[in-house]
């Protein structure tokens, strides 16, 4: 099933469109039939769980960090992770750099925005993104390159379209801005339910579990 369901999308997202295969609470077992089928980009939510899994897979895929990041687990995450796509404060930016130097790598960040302004959830308001991307311009270790959003959850996918639709006007208009270090390249926006619409709105990474790997246990 997870490999017809991975040729599916493949098959249908459109050229230059990155699936990011949304691997939370999954098994190594499934991670593995999902590469096996075409996928080279696997999502983790959490720290841990990708640490379990990389130990089994290592680096037969890309790595991208799509869930909240904490500042404590940033040291593990920059060893794991190609790219972190959920960087939302000065702070956690500070800690990436420092264990980023270290390893003598630059990690690619997306800039995670919290399109709904909804308080319980991570993301930096839209407003706020312009003056943390200058600010994490500056870190000689990260490189900015583009934004991520999840919106807020709805039935009816259309529901959020106005949220990508505003994460894209910002993705624009900062990369009018030409800020030096700073290259927007990727809009990661739309899960299993709202990806179509997220690609109508200008997403080109899409982060998809469900449409994979079928519903959780």
């Amino acid at each position: 099933m997870i490999r017809e369901n991975v040729q599916r999308l493949l098959a249908e997202l459109p050229p230059g469109v990155l699936l990011v295969a949304a691997a939370k609470g999954r098994t190594p077992q499934e991670i593995i039939e999902a590469l096996e089928a075409g996928v080279r980009i696997i999502g983790e939510n959490y720290v841990q769980e990708a640490e379990r899994a990389f130990a089994v897979i290592g680096r037969r895929a890309q790595w991208h960090m799509i869930g909240h990041l904490q500042t404590n687990k940033a040291k593990k995450a920059v060893e794991i992770f190609d790219m972190i796509e959920t960087l939302d404060s000065v702070r956690l930016a500070q800690e990436l750099e420092k264990h980023c130097a270290r390893l003598g790598k630059t990690m690619p960040v997306l800039i995670e925005i919290n399109s709904g302004r909804e308080p319980q959830k991570s993301g930096i308001f839209p407003e706020d993104a312009e003056a943390l991307i200058r600010e994490v311009s500056q870190f000689p270790h990260l490189r900015v390159l583009g934004l991520m959003t999840m919106g807020p959850r709805f039935g009816n996918p259309d529901d959020a379209r106005p949220y990508f639709r505003e994460t894209r006007k910002l993705f624009e208009r900062i990369k009018a801005l030409n800020i030096p270090n700073v290259e927007m390249k990727y809009l990661s926006m739309g899960m299993s339910n709202s990806y179509k619409v997220a690609l109508e709105e200008g997403a080109n990474i899409v982060r998809i579990g469900t449409k994979i790997f079928g519903e959780r246990e």
